[in-house]
């Protein structure tokens, strides 16, 4: 079987549940997911994951996330893009440089947002976007997000260019409409690109086109995304061991808090990951990997 991961460039138009559809069919693969949503208008970086990679899914959602950003003024839609129905008109001014500027370093560091209505967060049982879809809004409770950092790179009449790089469940179109409240003036994202998913970037993707015609080069390593994780090479003695779902003893690996680690057999092969507490040098399976 194939596992592995794909840096898939996002086409504007599609799903990422349509790139997933794409890649089953060119690898003649069932098990195969993606980490981290991109709304259908927008374009860029969809780590997707075929074969025992999809195991490993749920330690790549947590890396920071970098975006470009168009924010367009003048009206607001439903959706909080160009895509949705408009809202609201108005008759603005752009400000100057140094105003915007200064209301786009407002937001950096550790913040409040309200998720969209258009999103794809449940309450009681219900997708926002169904409800919203339905003419129904509902209180949204905020939620605690980190903005590491946000550079303008363009302004015009209408529009703001400006490059950010956030925490895991950020929206990038509440973002703008937070931005609009602070300039006095209706606005919709008309643009996004995502250029980095933590160590996936905008440079390395593939195009779906070049998966196509060349499906091998795009493949990469089950462990690619997991270098946050600290690397321990097991002895030949107690591989098997960890294999078998056995906790093991590594007294020569000291770590500050509780850890998840990737774990190696001699020959470097990735066979799993690990957890290891402060208070005892047991590291206990979390996931134990099949050599294919």
């Amino acid at each position: 079987m194939t596992s592995g991961l794909i840096n898939v460039l996002k086409p504007p138009g599609m799903t990422s549940h349509d790139v997933v559809s794409f890649i089953r069919r060119t690898y003649h693969l069932k098990r195969v997911g993606h980490a981290g949503t991109l709304d259908p208008a927008a374009s860029g970086v969809l780590p997707v994951a075929l074969g025992s990679a999809t195991r490993l899914l749920e330690y790549m959602t947590d890396t920071d996330k970098s975006y470009r950003v168009e924010l367009t003024i003048g009206y607001e839609t439903d959706t909080g893009d160009d895509t949705g129905t408009i809202l609201n008109n108005a008759v603005c001014a752009m400000p100057v440089k140094s105003e915007i500027e200064k209301v786009l370093s407002s937001f950096i560091g550790t913040i409040e947002q309200i998720p969209p209505m258009y999103s794809a967060i449940k309450i009681q049982g219900k997708k926002l976007y169904e409800l919203a879809r339905a003419g129904i809004t509902v209180e949204r409770q905020p939620r605690i997000i980190t903005i590491h950092n946000i550079t303008l790179l363009h302004i015009d009449d209408t529009r703001i260019l400006f490059d950010v790089t956030c925490s895991k469940g950020t929206y990038i179109r509440s973002l703008c409409s937070d931005i609009g409240q602070k300039i006095n003036c209706p606005v919709v994202m008309s643009f996004l690109v995502r250029t980095r998913v933590g160590d996936f970037s905008l440079e390395n993707s593939f195009t779906l086109q070049e998966i196509e015609s060349n499906s091998p080069i795009a493949l990469l390593p089950l462990d690619y995304a997991l270098g946050y994780m600290p690397k321990v090479i097991l002895t030949p003695e107690i591989v098997q061991a960890f294999q078998y779902g056995q906790s093991i003893i590594n007294s020569t690996l000291t770590v500050s808090k509780q850890t998840f680690l990737r774990i190696y057999d001699q020959e470097h092969s990735f066979i799993g990951i690990g957890q290891i507490n402060t208070d005892a040098a047991v590291i206990t399976p979390i996931k134990v990997i099949k050599l294919e």
